[in-house]
C-alpha cells in the first residue's frame, strides 16, 4: 500500500460484523482463562496483560505508524520528550556517551546535556555540518548511538542522514532520527540508513493541538550482535526471567527490550482515547502536509520578498542553505514551519507577533492553525548563549508555524502586522 491507503488501513482491520472505524479500548486490564496464562505472559508477552505496557487500540497505531516509516515495529509513548528518553536508555546506561548534532529542539538539548548528564550518560554534541574526521574524532569507546533530526527545530536545517548512518555504522551503533517536522510522509530515515525513528506525534502526525504524544520506530535493521558495546540485547535479562532479546525476539530486539524494561519501569505509556485522536489525524496526514508544503512555500517566498526580513531559513525556497540537499530528503516538501529574522531583532520580532490577528502567539507548531513562537525567550530559553548559536537560534528569530487556513488570509496578517514595524 502507499502511504496515503497507509494512513487510513495499516493497524487495524475491522472483523466481519465490527466497527469500521478503530474502536477505543477504555480499559486498563484484561482477562484470562487461567493464571499459568497470566504468568506465562511475564515470560513471553504474546498478548495484553496491564496497559502500562500495550492497549489494542494504542497498539493499532503503533502498527500503522511502523508501516509508515517501514520499521518492525514502534512503540507510542506519553510525550515526544518520552521517546526521546527512552530512545537513548534504551541503549545507554551509567558511564556510557552518545553523539548528538546541535542542531536539535530545545527541549531535547536540556534532556541530552543536563538530564541524562545526572544519570551519568554524556552526550557529545557535534556540527551537523562538520566533516567526518571531525565528527570520528568524537566517539569514545563508550559511545552507544548517534542522534540527530530530520528537519531541525527551530533552526530548519536538513540533516545528510546518510553521512550520518555511515559514520555510526563504521563506529558499530545505531543512528537514532527525530523525523517529527518532516514525517513520513515527506522523509523515511529509515531507507537512508537511520536505524532508530523517533517522533513528537503531538505535531502534524495528531496535527490539530489534541493530546500530547510520541513514538519510538524501530527498523529492526541494526545488528546488536555486531559487537560485544550492547550485550543487554545478547545476555540474558535476568529483571524479566532469562529473556535474550535478540535470540527470543530477532529483528524486533530493540522496541520489545524498550516495551518489556522501560515502559514497564516508567509507565509512560499514552492512554487509549490519546492513540484514538492520534489515528484521527494520522488518517488526513498525506493531504495535510501536501497543503502545508504548498503554503509554506508561498509563506517563505513571501518573507523574502520583504524588505523588513534579514533572513528566512525554509529549505524548500531557492537559494537556502539545504536547498540542494531538501531535495534529496524531502523531495515532496519542507514542512510548513518557516524560520525568520526579522530587522531590529527581539524588539522587533516580539512587536511583529504582537501584531498578528489570525496567527496565534502560542507554545506549540505543525498545527493545522497558523502560530508563531520567539523560540530565543520560550522553548530554548533554558539554552546558554553559546548553545543558542549552536541550536541556530538568534534573539530576532521567529519560528513561523503554518496552518491550514486560505492562503490569502495568511499572507494579509503578515502584512498588516510588518506595516506596523
Amino acid at each position: 500500500m502507499r502511504d496515503e491507503t497507509k494512513c487510513l488501513h495499516s493497524g487495524y482491520k475491522p472483523e466481519n460484523g465490527g466497527p469500521r472505524v478503530m474502536p477505543i479500548v477504555q480499559s486498563t486490564t484484561y482477562v484470562f482463562d487461567s493464571t499459568e496464562e497470566i504468568g506465562a505472559l511475564f515470560d513471553m508477552p504474546t498478548a495484553h496483560m496491564y496497559s502500562r505496557f500495550s492497549n489494542p487500540t494504542v497498539e493499532a497505531v503503533e502498527k500503522k505508524i511502523a508501516e509508515l516509516e517501514g520499521g518492525v515495529g514502534a512503540l507510542c509513548t506519553s510525550s515526544g520528550q518520552a521517546a526521546s528518553l527512552l530512545s537513548i536508555l534504551n541503549l545507554c546506561s551509567s558511564g556510557d556517551s552518545f553523539i548528538s548534532t546541535t542542531t536539535i529542539y530545545g527541549g531535547t538539548v536540556n534532556l541530552f546535556a543536563v538530564t541524562l548528564k545526572k544519570l551519568g550518560i554524556e552526550c557529545i554534541f557535534v556540527d551537523p555540518e562538520a566533516d567526518h574526521e571531525t565528527i570520528q574524532r568524537a566517539f569514545k569507546p563508550n559511545t552507544k548511538a548517534v542522534f540527530g533530526e530530520t528537519l531541525a527545530n527551530p533552526a530548519l536545517a536538513v540533516l545528510d542522514i546518510e553521512k550520518f548512518a555511515k559514520i555510526a555504522h563504521e563506529n558499530q551503533v545505531p543512528l537514532i532520527i527525530d523525523n517529527t517536522f518532516a514525517t513520513p510522509i515527506l522523509c523515511k530515515p529509515i531507507s537512508f540508513g537511520a536505524d532508530i525513528v523517533i517522533h513528537s506525534t503531538s505535531k502534524y502526525m495528531d496535527g490539530h493541538a489534541l493530546q500530547i504524544g510520541g513514538v519510538i520506530v524501530d527498523s529492526g535493521n541494526f545488528d546488536w550482535t555486531s559487537s560485544d558495546k550492547f550485550s543487554e540485547f545478547t545476555q540474558p535479562d535476568e529483571s524479566y526471567h532469562g529473556v535474550v532479546y535478540t535470540r527470543d525476539f530477532g529483528k524486533m530486539a530493540y522496541i520489545i527490550k524498550a516495551r518489556m524494561q522501560l515502559m514497564r519501569d516508567f509507565g509512560a505509556y499514552p492512554a487509549a482515547h490519546s492513540a484514538f485522536l492520534l489515528n484521527l489525524g494520522l488518517e488526513t496526514l498525506p493531504i495535510r502536509m501536501k497543503q502545508y508544503c504548498e503554503n509554506g512555500i508561498k509563506v517563505a517566498e513571501f518573507f523574502k520578498n520583504s524588505d523588513k526580513i534579514e533572513m528566512v531559513r525554509y529549505a524548500a525556497l531557492p537559494g537556502d542553505q539545504y536547498y540542494e540537499r531538501a531535495k534529496k530528503y524531502l523531495p515532496k516538501g519542507a514542512c510548513g514551519v518557516i524560520s525568520i529574522d526579522i530587522k531590529g531583532g527581539k524588539d522587533a520580532a516580539v512587536k511583529f507577533m504582537n501584531g498578528l490577528k489570525l496567527a496565534s502567539n502560542e507554545v506549540h507548531v505543525a498545527d493545522i492553525r497558523t502560530c508563531v513562537l520567539h523560540p530565543a525567550s520560550a522553548t530554548h530559553r533554558q539554552l546558554t548563549e553559546e548553545q543558542l548559536v549552536a541550536a541556530g537560534v538568534n534573539p530576532g528569530l521567529i519560528r513561523f508555524s503554518v496552518g491550514l487556513e486560505n492562503i490569502e488570509d495568511i499572507l494579509e496578517d503578515i502584512q498588516q502586522s510588518l506595516d506596523q514595524l
